[in-house]
């Protein structure tokens, strides 16, 4: 099967842009329907829709998720945040061996780390580096939910800003122009009244750590 393709776009003004989630340079920015539902899925499945942009030290995501009643009950960084409403952005940056998972629940909370071997033994992966909490700090997340406990389905976003140079501490320096990234953009919420798992571009099975099914991340020229 043909791999997807996510075309990004520069955003000059990016740092400031991305905390607005209706500005004109979200607007102009490529949709990706996360709509790829597994069968293992249950219940009501919210639409949900994420973008991304980059700029000169950073690359800035949205996603959009429309009806869901949101459920959160890990309220730090680095903790289980995938049990809750949670959307989540997987990059491979280069010809880099690994990939990062960046995983944020409705109301901002990230597990992070980068995962060199995603085979699976006794105690996880096989090789990976979680991020520091420090690092986790570094990430910048904006988001329209202050709580939950709404028991109606309602409409939620979050936005992030990931600097390059978080990516280049645990992957090393990456190449300028960026060529040969891969990505993933995916939905979960193992532990809610419906445990759903969707994907952009499609997982063999019930498992998102699967760098084989990433799409083609495709940084397109600055404008001069």
């Amino acid at each position: 099967m043909e791999k997807k393709e996510y075309h990004i776009k520069y955003c000059a003004s990016l740092h400031s842009a991305v905390k607005n989630l209706n500005s004109a340079e979200w607007n102009s920015a490529q949709t990706a329907l996360i709509a790829e539902v597994r069968p293992e899925s249950r219940g009501e499945i919210p639409m949900v829709k994420a973008r991304l942009m980059y700029g000169k030290e950073g690359i800035g995501g949205a996603f959009y998720v429309e009806n869901e009643i949101p459920v959160c009950t890990h309220l730090e960084n680095m903790s289980r945040v995938w049990e809750d409403s949670c959307v989540e952005f997987f990059v491979k940056p280069g010809k880099e061996k690994g990939y990062f998972n960046f995983e944020f629940n409705c109301l901002g909370h990230l597990y992070a780390s980068y995962i060199i071997d995603p085979e699976m033994d006794e105690n996880g992966f096989k090789e990976f580096i979680p991020f520091e909490i420090e690092d986790c700090g570094a990430i910048e997340v904006y988001k329209s939910l202050k709580e939950t406990g709404d028991k109606s389905p309602l409409n939620w976003s979050l936005q992030f800003y990931i600097p390059i140079n978080i990516i280049e501490k645990y992957a090393g320096a990456v190449s300028v122009p960026y060529k040969d990234w891969e990505c993933n953009f995916y939905k979960c919420a193992d532990k809610s009244a419906n445990p759903h798992w969707a994907a952009w571009s499609p997982v063999k099975e019930l498992n998102f750590h699967a760098p084989e099914c990433f799409g083609k991340l495709i940084f397109e020229e600055r404008e001069n």
